[in-house]
Formats: C-alpha cells, structure tokens, sequence
C-alpha cells in the first residue's frame, strides 16, 4: 500500500468530506482516513441540511466549488424556505434529507474523485519532526507520510455515551471512539476541553396517529441548494408537528436526577441554541408547551425523528415522555435519544488558515474545533483542505475577510474568541448580514473559489451567465420609463401605491411595498418565462441604501484588518491597556488590529492604546534610520550603523 501522500485527512465527515474533496481538486495526492468507511457523510443527529445561518453557509461552500449542497439537492425529502415572512437577510433554506441516500451520494462522489483514496483506519499519532508535521501512525502501528494532516475527528476523541446513568465509549451510537490521539495532543502542548452534544430518540412511523397533527409541507415551486443548473425535481415528503404537553414537563421534572447533565455525571457544556428537553423544560419553565417536529429519515425507512427532543433520561423515562405527546400516544421507540460528550481543540490555537500557530503542517475542522452542526463543520473543512493544499504547494494562504461570508465570520469568531459550548452559525453572528444573503452567495465567493482552483469551467460559465443577465436587466429597469394611465394606476393601488409623474423602473421597484413581481406582471424581461433572479436584484434595488451604509461600515472595519500586529509584539509591556486585554491578547496572538478588536475583554480604549504603541514603533524605526539624497536618489543609512 502506499506509504506517503501530499495531504491526510482524519475523519470522513461533513469536515472531512470538505477537506479531502479540495485539496484532491487543487492537486494533492490525498488520503481519507474513517473509523468506518461505510458511514461517510453520516447524519448521526437530524437528517437536514441547513435553516437559520446554516443555509447560508451551505451556499457559500457550494460559491466556493464544495460538495454539500449537491448531495442536499440530490438526495432531498422535503425543501422548505423558512422566515419568509421575514427580510432577505435572514431568508433561509432547510432541506430535509434521505440520510442513508445522503450518505450513500458522499460515497459514491468521493470514490469517484481523482488524486484521492479512502481507507478504513483508526489514527492513534501524529508524525512530527522538526516541530512539523510528517504524517500519522495507524492504531496498529502503520505510518503514513504526509507535510499536511487535516484532523476532523467530530465528537469521536474519547467520545461516551450517556443514557441515564448508563454509559459507555462511542463517538456515536454503535461507532468506536478515537482513544490515544487527545493524550497525545495533550502531550503536544495542546489545550483541550470536553463538550456535549444530543439526539432525540427514533420512533415507529407507523405507530404515529398524524390525523390530528399540523401538516409541514415543503415549498411549491422548490428552492435549491446549489446554483448549478438542472437541480433533481423529486417528490416531497411532509412533516408533522406536535407539542409538549403539562404532563410531559411533569415527567421531565420528575425525572431529572437521572439526567447525567442535572445529575453531574456530564462535565462537558452542551450547546445553548439547540437545547435538550431537559433544559427547555428548566430554562423555559413560562412556556406552556414547546413546538416538536415529526420528521422522516428516508424513503426506504419508516423511522421518523423526533426533532426538538433531545435528552439523555433513561430510556423508561424517554418512552414516559413519547406517550404524553399528541399523536404518539401509542408510538413505539425504535432508537433511544443520548447524550455524547467528547474532547475538543479550542480553535484559539489555530490561525485564520485553520493551520495550528504552533505546529506547520497541522490543520483542523469541524465539531472537535468547537462548533456545532453538520454546516459548520462542512464550511471550516473546505477552508482547512484549501489551505492544507496550498501549503503542500508552497502557495499563499487562501483567508476571507469577515465581512465576505457566514464562513469567514465562523471561522474569524473560533480563532479570536475562546469558545467554552458547541458554537452555532445563526444570522445574527454576522455584522452585515443584509450583504451576505444566501441568495448572493456566488457573488461574493465564486471568483475567490475560481481564483483558488475549485471553481470548474461549468460552474464558472454558470456564474458568468447569471451575472450578465443581471447587470442586463439591471439596465433595463434603469432605462425603461412608464407615465401615470389607467393600467399602471389600477395595478399599484392594489400595493396602496400611485404614479404622479414620469418614473423609471427601478424607482418604482425602489418603493417598499411594491414587489418585482408586479414589474414581471406589466413589463416583464421576457415574455416566455419569469426572469429568474428577481429576489436578489429586488433586494439590491429596494434596500440600496442600507447596503451602501453596510459597505461604508465594512470600509472602516477593513482599515483596522488591514493592520498588522508584529508577531514580536509584547503586550505585557504595554502597561496602559487592561489587564485582561493584555492576558487576551497575549493567549490569543491576534494577527490584525481588526482581529484584536472582536476579542472578548479587549475594549476600544485597549484599541486605542494599540494604535498609539504602533504609532510609536513606526516614529521609532524611522527615527533610527538617516536619508541621505546622493546623485538624485534617496539612500537610507541606519544611524547606528553609521554611529558603529
């Protein structure tokens, strides 16, 4: 077997499947390590791809040239775009999934691509010499050459289990743990911490009486994933929703000194956007019941998800709780919910790269970095085998500036914050989230993926055309001009809207209540079928303003990004900034100005106070240099040199 590759990636995840994927498109002999090759691509908790933020991320790892929104797109049962009720910004898409088909396209996808190979095998060691990485030893003692390892473990180091007071080691349910790598780690210099996460419990869909429940239908006409052209038209499956009732938070109440969490078993922290049952019971007790989701796991499978109840209760309380939920009154278990606690790598030890600042050679994504959910992990692999790839082939970096992406924001908040719960990708995280909406998503990254080399010729034409297309009909609204009459005063009293002189399209489009469909409707682009990218145009038009403001911010944010801090910058000695701050930054070793701004216990006085200390290094370093003008040129003579 071959014994030396350009890259290893450790894991066969969402992160995995990410990192192994880039690093063979740009040209690296790559190796794919799994516990068990059969479960690449997984979804061992909700069989879905995307929501809130999470859609975001998706699309821009499909901007970029990734794989994630492909295998959604191909392998849905339901397609639903949530929050439209809501502004563009926060506009999401959710694809409830075919987990086994998902699983089975990752596989077939990644056999399929050149310059990579899967194997099954279990890493006990990293290879290391000259404070650099060389490859990795096998749990039976095979080594591995590589200068690049990607480590995408999940919740697999040292994972166990909890359901009650049982216990018992496992990544996940019936998957063995990656025992020995977080004590080599350790022993590395490495800081590690311990984290949770959750499953709600599996039932027999056909024990469930949906009569009387609410109806979750998906979107009609369908929204996808990719942009790439001739997305699979398949038929939808429904959801059904149901709710907690007072005596499910009685059982709960009850019961909760047999939850390891509430019990002390559990040390690792859980994550705060997704809680368990449990913990909306306790944290939420005003609330008089809380909204569950019945969802299927495929079309070859009758299992259906219990999304929203996750719990770590004994399996008997577990079943107490299901019966007291309409509708499932007489559902069967089929998989009982756990908890599963395992080791992670706090990502302040790593640069925007994703490479260790510690370790050349060593790069690392996904749940292990402290995230949670299959998007995040999915977006920080892309980013770690991009930068795996390059630094084999000796080329630059390849970072985004925080306000290019959700991606970017994800990984600038794991680097420059300390993380102590799973993070999770949400709309909010991001400062100007009107110009990153998932529907512009190519804009802003496709040309950086091509630039890269992940973005193909076809996605590459696809991307030309859409443009093109736009700044066409961009134009058209620009030229085109309608007078008041009968027809178009009709039509926009209907919005609660009127003309009173001569206007062009784009200033009616400009106004808030009327929509682009009203422009479709009396003068369209083409009168054989609907000009395909309104939203994201009636979005730049209608909200011009607030983005121009939102680029003006990002302006002044790129400033403070564009200033780099020396490496061999002593923040000890700056006795003016806090005493946090100077602990912060000292721990964190912020590459930027902007970087060091977004920390945690660093105040814009400490700011302030860094500017000043730059300020003073500048003034001192020319001030040690002496310029001498002979024959018409200026020469730079160093004082001390002449003074020596």
């Amino acid at each position: 077997m071959k014994a030396k590759y350009d890259v290893i990636v450790i894991g066969g995840g969402h992160a995995g499947i990410e990192a192994a994927h880039a690093a063979s498109k740009l040209g690296c002999e790559t190796l794919l390590l799994a516990v068990n090759l059969d479960t690449i691509g997984a979804m061992p908790c909700n069989p879905a791809v995307g929501g809130p933020g999470k859609s975001h991320l998706v699309k821009e790892i499909d901007a970029l040239g990734g794989v994630m929104a492909i295998a959604a797109d191909a392998t849905y049962l339901q397609l639903r775009t949530l929050n439209m009720s809501r502004g563009p910004a926060v506009q999401s898409l959710r694809a409830q999934s075919d987990k086994r088909e998902y699983s089975a396209f990752m596989k077939r996808f990644m056999e399929s691509l050149p310059n990579l190979t899967l194997r099954q095998g279990m890493v006990k060691k990293l290879l290391t010499a000259d404070n650099k990485v060389t490859g990795v030893e096998l749990a039976f003692g095979e080594q591995i050459e590589a200068p690049a390892v990607v480590l995408s473990a999940g919740t697999f180091l040292e994972g166990t289990i909890w359901i009650g007071q049982e216990t018992m080691p496992a990544g996940r349910a019936g998957e063995f743990p990656a025992i020995g790598l977080s004590a080599m780690l350790k022993a590395m210099g490495f800081q590690l911490g311990r984290l949770k996460t959750g499953t709600p419990p599996r039932l027999d869909g056909r024990t469930i009486d949906y009569d009387n429940l609410p109806i979750v239908p998906g979107d009609e006409p369908l929204q996808f994933f990719s942009f790439l052209k001739n997305r699979p038209q398949l038929e939808q499956v429904p959801c059904y929703q149901t709710r907690t009732t007072a005596a499910t938070a009685e059982i709960i109440r009850n019961n909760l000194h047999l939850s390891p969490m509430y019990s002390g078993l559990i040390h690792g922290v859980g994550p705060r956007y997704c809680p368990s049952i449990e913990d909306k019971i306790v944290r939420f007790a005003d609330k008089d019941s809380h909204v569950l989701f019945l969802e299927p796991e495929g079309r070859s499978t009758y299992e259906i998800y219990l999304q929203g109840c996750s719990t770590s209760l004994p399996i008997a309380v577990q079943q107490e709780i299901i019966k007291s939920l309409p509708g499932l009154e007489n559902a069967v278990m089929i998989r009982p919910a756990y908890a599963v606690e395992y080791d992670y790598l706090p990502a302040i030890q790593f640069n925007h790269a994703l490479m260790a600042k510690d370790l050349p050679g060593f790069f690392a994504a996904g749940q292990m970095l402290g995230t949670s959910g299959y998007e995040e992990a999915a977006a920080q692999g892309i980013m770690a085998g991009i930068n795996a790839a390059l630094y084999v082939l000796d080329r630059p970096f390849f970072t985004l500036p925080r306000s290019s992406s959700y991606l970017a924001t994800l990984i600038d908040d794991l680097v420059s914050k300390e993380i102590t719960e799973p993070y999770r990708m949400m709309t909010s995280r991001s400062e100007y989230r009107l110009l990153l909406r998932q529907d512009n998503a190519d804009g802003r990254l496709t040309p950086a993926g091509r630039q890269v080399g992940l973005v193909d010729n076809e996605r590459w034409a696809i991307f030309n055309e859409k443009y093109e297309a736009m700044e066409k009909e961009r134009q058209r609204l620009n030229s085109t001009r309608v007078s008041p009459n009968l027809l178009w005063q009709k039509e926009l009293a209907f919005c609660g809207e009127e003309l009173k002189q001569v206007a062009s399209l784009t200033e009616l489009l400009k106004r808030p209540k009327l929509p682009y469909s009203l422009i479709e409707k009396m003068a369209p682009a083409s009168l054989e079928s609907p000009f395909p990218w309104a939203l994201e145009l009636e979005t730049e038009i209608k909200y011009a303003g607030y983005i121009e403001r939102q680029k003006n911010q990002i302006a002044q944010m790129e400033k403070l990004d564009g200033v780099r801090l020396p490496k061999d910058l002593s923040y000890q000695s700056l006795v003016n900034l806090s005493k946090e701050a100077r602990e912060k930054l000292d721990k964190i070793q912020p590459e930027t100005l902007g970087q060091a701004s977004r920390i945690a216990g660093v105040s814009p006085a400490d700011i302030s106070v860094l500017l000043v200390s730059l300020e003073i290094r500048r003034q001192n370093s020319v001030n040690s240099r002496d310029f001498r003008r002979q024959d018409g040129q200026m020469k730079i003579i160093d004082r001390d040199c002449v003074a020596g």
